[in-house]
This record gives C-alpha cells, structure tokens and sequence, in this order.
C-alpha cells in the first residue's frame, strides 16, 4: 500500500472497529434499560461486598468490589446503573480485539471476522449482560494480549511495565490471570524470546504484578487461606459434574459452533503460520491456559473464555491470508455472515431480550434444554437466567413475616438465609422493606459475622423444620415463598420463626459455615 491507501485504511479500520464496539454497547444499554428480568443472584452478593470493602473476599479479590462501590456512588444502584461498566468493558475488548488485528496486519476480512465472532458470541455477551469480575476479566486478558502483541512487534521494553500493571489489576480482580502469566513464562522459555531473561524487563512484569497482588495473598493468610478452601470444595462439590469433555463441548457451544473455523486459525496462526509463529508466546499462553484446566479436570468451559479475543483476532488475520492465496472468494463473504447470522440467532440465549414466556417457546423451538455447570436440578429456564428471579418477592416476603412480630420483638430479630442470594437480596431490599439485619454462612457473610447485638428470634429462610429444632426450641413455619422462574431450591422456600436459641451464638456460627 502507498501512504494515501495506508491512511485511509487505518481510519476505515478504526470506523469498522469502532463499529462493532459500538453496536455491543447500546444492544446492552438496550437490554439493560427495555428487557432483562431482575437482579442476578451473584450481583446482589457483589453490591453486598462493596459494602463491606477490603483487601479480599472468600470467592474474589477485591478489585470489583470496588469498582462497584464507585460506580454506585456515580450512578446509583438501579439495574441499568450496575450494568453500566460491564457493557462499557464489552466494547472496549472489543476495541482491543480490533487493534490486535491491525497490529497483526490484517484486513477489513479479518477485522470484520474477529470482531463479529467475539461479539456475538454466547459467552461473551452473557458474561457482560451482568455485573461480576467475569466481564473486567475479558477486558484483562484482551489487554495483557494485545501488550504481549506490541512488545514483540515494535520491540519498546517500557511496554513490559505496562504489561506487569495490566495483570497486577487482573490478578486483583479475577485470579485466572496467573493462568496468562504461567503461559507467558513457559512461551519465554521454550521460544527465541527467551533471551529477554537476560535484562531487567521480564522480572520487572512479574515484581510489578506480584507486588499488586499482595493485599489478597495477605487477605487469604490472615483469613485461613479461605479462598483455597472455596477452591477446593467448589471442584469436588459445585463442579463436579465437569470434566474435560464437558469442558470441550461447551466450550464449541458457547462461543457459537459456527466460529470454531475462526479460532482454530487463531492457534494455527501462532503456532505454526509463518508470519504469525513469530508470536507463538500468545499460542502458548492459550495451549498452557488449557492445560490447566484440563488438570484441574473439573472446570467450567467459561474459565476459557476471556483467551478467546486473542484467538479471533489472529483466526481472522490468518482466514484472510487462506482466502487470497486460495482465492476463496465464496469464504470472504459466506463465513462473516453465517457467523452474523447464527450470533443474532442465538442472542435471547445469551442476553434477556426476550419476556420470559416467549424465551422459554423460544429455546423450546431451538430444542434447547435449560443448563446448568453446578449440577443443579432445572426447570423452565437456564440457570444464568433463573438466578434472575425470585429476590424481590423473596425480600417482600420475609418482610411481611417480620411484621408479624412485636416491635419489641423486632429489635432483637434476625433473619438467616442459606446462600449469599437469599442474603444479598434480604441484605438491598431493606430500602424497600421492613427488614431485619440478615445473617448467613455462606462464603464471605459468614465473615461478616453474626454481629454483636444479641437476638432472641431468628426468621429462617428455607431448610427444615428438623434441622432448625437443632438450634432453637421453638420452631414455626409461617409462610412459604413462591417463585415461578427462580431456581428450583428457590421456589416454594418454607420461612421459619425460630425463638430460644439451644446452643451459644459462636457454636452455631461454626457450624454453618459454607464456602463454596
């Protein structure tokens, strides 16, 4: 290309580019403002946390807590406002996807392929439809990428800095960043590159990261390295049902059957394509991701997800390559467009834009069954979306048990709940609902503890009457909580109220704690 054509497709990139990020953003403000169903149970558990900040959590480093805290400072706590930076994050990875495309030297085929398959993909769309680390942790991995792109491109030590930065952040907001740096470190090390441990650089990545990650390494010692014990139950217990095949075959399906032709270009392209071998770090940094999975044995298909951006980014680059030394014109247009098509296709599995009837005809007519990864029983809806009912009615509820008492009573009332949704949602609905102070066992509220006010009554949500005779002399069920949509062990809840406690206070606290 001379200078004129090279400047006028580096603005027609970056209008293609822009594009694309665009058009995530507002199908999610769309979502956000005009659809959806409700709060989803692990938001109302991360609004709890930006209440009760520090430097780690049971299940989480702290980063997106607060970034949470923040953001419902600025904007409040409505739907549409906690979803706001997942959707803003959505587009700026797929901006970085655009660039690593051009910084890979691909064309409009290969932008507009990239682009297309990571944005219409299941997993990506749904992982961005919420609030949680999940949707900074793509925005993590496609930066760490692209970083590792340009450092072996344009050869700028400096960017090393940057990259160490890039993952201290990730490591605080999801650990699967240490995934990204053991393949990194073992690509250095059986590649040319290797000679970079001869300087300063690549040990001043690593020092700048490890030295961000401290505040939750020290969390975790101070805590009885809780998060190892989360870790481990969640394998042997939530996840148990995961293995390595399932790992495969969910994989192809939430990130659309219909692009696997795009990112096993990706992993050819690093690995083995002459031009792009050059960088086969990033190839590594994939095959080694995978790998650790693959040991760990019982791991979600969606841990995979955020290496995804660096596989479409090069599978478009290298698709494009195919379709002009083949002269396979028929590719350059059928791909991108199956790919469209299929991706809008499968939008309402990913994203609620459908009312929740029509979703459920909808995913009928797909002859597709609701899932779930944590081996729980289904009824009429996928978990990612069931988890999005229930909360509000749950609160209502319980609040109206709670009426039923004396104010007298009521002072020295607690609720407890099985699981940190019941409790988030009793925990945000108090502004609502009269409601007492909440309670639970579950990862980071058992932490948070019983408190120091003595209560005398405690308004149990779930369990049985069995089991809370355990604890209290007098048992009594005085309602039942019905959600149609929610997750079944959340429908038809029984509330319990339950007076003079058997046993103390600090030895039913021991009891009940419940990190998975």
């Amino acid at each position: 290309m001379n200078t004129t054509n090279d400047d006028k497709f580096a603005r027609n990139s970056l209008y293609i580019i822009l594009g694309f990020s665009i058009f995530e953003l507002l199908l999610h403000l769309y979502t956000n403002s005009f659809a959806g169903y409700g709060y989803f149970r692990d938001e109302l558990y991360y609004i709890a946390c930006s209440r009760h900040l520090a430097a780690g959590y049971v299940d989480q480093p702290p980063l997106a807590s607060y970034i949470l805290f923040l953001s419902i400072k600025l904007f409040g706590d409505s739907i549409f406002a906690i979803r706001l930076l997942p959707a803003i994050a959505s587009a700026i990875t797929i901006f970085i996807t655009g660039l690593m495309i051009r910084k890979l030297n691909g064309g409009y085929l290969a932008i507009i392929l990239g682009c297309v398959s990571i944005s219409l993909s299941p997993l990506f769309l749904g992982m961005n439809s919420i609030y949680s680390m999940n949707s900074f942790d793509w925005l993590f991995w496609a930066l760490a990428a692209y970083l590792v792109i340009k450092i072996h491109k344009e050869r700028k030590n400096i960017l090393w800095i940057w990259l160490g930065i890039v993952l201290g952040f990730g490591l605080l907001n999801k650990i699967d960043l240490l995934w990204f740096g053991a393949g990194l470190f073992i690509g250095l090390l059986l590649t040319s590159e290797r000679k970079i441990f001869t300087t300063k650089w690549v040990y001043l990545t690593g020092i700048i990261a490890f030295i961000m990650f401290i505040p939750y390494i020290v969390w975790n010692f101070t805590h009885q390295f809780a998060t190892l014990e989360f870790m481990r139950r969640a394998a042997t217990i939530k996840y148990s049902s995961q293995n390595p095949f399932t790992l495969f075959k969910d994989i192809i399906l939430i990130m659309n059957p219909f692009t696997i032709p795009v990112w096993i270009a990706g992993i050819y392209y690093f690995l083995f394509d002459k031009e792009g071998k050059f960088l086969k770090i990033v190839g590594y940094i994939f095959i080694i991701t995978l790998l650790i999975l693959i040991i760990n044995w019982h791991s979600k298909a969606e841990y995979l997800g955020p290496a995804f951006s660096m596989l479409f980014a090069a599978g478009g680059v290298m698709i494009e390559k195919i379709v002009k030394v083949k002269s396979m014109n028929w590719l350059k247009y059928s791909l991108p467009v199956i790919i469209l098509l299929s991706g809008i296709i499968l939008i309402p599995l990913a994203l609620p834009i459908l009312p929740v009837q029509n979703f459920i005809n909808y995913s009928k007519a797909l002859c597709i069954q609701p899932s779930s990864s944590e081996s729980n029983q289904l009824e009429k809806l996928p978990q990612h979306y069931a988890d999005m009912f229930g909360w509000k009615n749950m609160a209502a509820t319980v609040s109206k048990v709670y009426s039923l008492l004396s104010p007298e009573e009521q002072k020295k009332t607690v609720v407890f709940a099985q699981n940190y949704g019941e409790a988030g949602a009793i925990d945000f609905f108090r502004k609502n609902y009269p409601l007492p102070r909440v309670i639970c066992g579950h990862n980071n509220y058992w932490f948070w503890g019983p408190g120091d006010t003595t209560f005398t009554t405690v308004i149990v949500i779930g369990g049985n009457m069995e089991d809370n005779l355990r604890s209290c002399t007098s048992v009594k069920q005085v309602g039942i909580i019905h959600s149609e949509y929610a997750m079944p062990y959340e429908n038809n809840l029984p509330i319990f109220i339950c007076r003079q406690l058997k046993v103390p206070k600090k030895l039913i606290w021991e009891r009940i704690r419940f990190f998975i």
